[in-house]
C-alpha cells in the first residue's frame, strides 16, 4: 500500500487558482507541485465548487468521523493548529540542519 501524501492548504488553493485560470493542464499542474494522481486535483476542485473550502485544511484520515470537522474551526482552534504546525516545522528544520551538518562534515573529510 502506498504512503499517503500531505499537501499544504496553500498548495491546494494555488492548484485551484491555476485550474480556474485554465492555462495549465492537470498533467502540468501535477508536475509543478509533485501531485501523484489527477483525482486529487478533482477532489479539491469538487470541494471548492461545493463551498467546502474548509476541507482544504483538513489532515489526512477520517477526521470528520472523529469530531474534527468544520465545527472545530474556531479562530482559537485555527491559531493553535498554526502554532503547532510552525513549532513542529521549526523543530524538524533544526533536526534536518543538524543531520545535514554532520553528513557534510563526515563526507567532506573523506574527499
Amino acid at each position: 500500500m502506498g504512503k499517503k501524501r500531505f499537501y499544504p492548504e496553500e498548495i491546494k488553493k494555488e492548484v485551484i487558482r491555476l485550474k480556474l485560470e485554465g492555462n495549465l493542464t492537470n498533467r502540468e499542474i501535477m508536475q509543478k507541485f509533485g501531485i501523484k494522481n489527477k483525482s486529487q486535483i478533482k477532489s479539491w476542485m469538487k470541494w471548492f465548487r461545493e463551498g467546502e473550502e474548509h476541507r482544504l485544511s483538513q489532515p489526512i484520515g477520517k477526521q470528520y468521523s472523529y469530531g474534527k470537522g468544520p465545527e472545530d474551526n474556531s479562530e482559537l482552534s485555527q491559531l493553535k493548529k498554526k502554532v503547532n504546525y510552525y513549532e513542529m516545522r521549526e523543530e524538524m528544520m533544526g533536526k534536518y540542519q543538524e543531520i545535514e551538518r554532520k553528513w557534510s562534515q563526515k563526507y567532506s573529510s573523506k574527499l
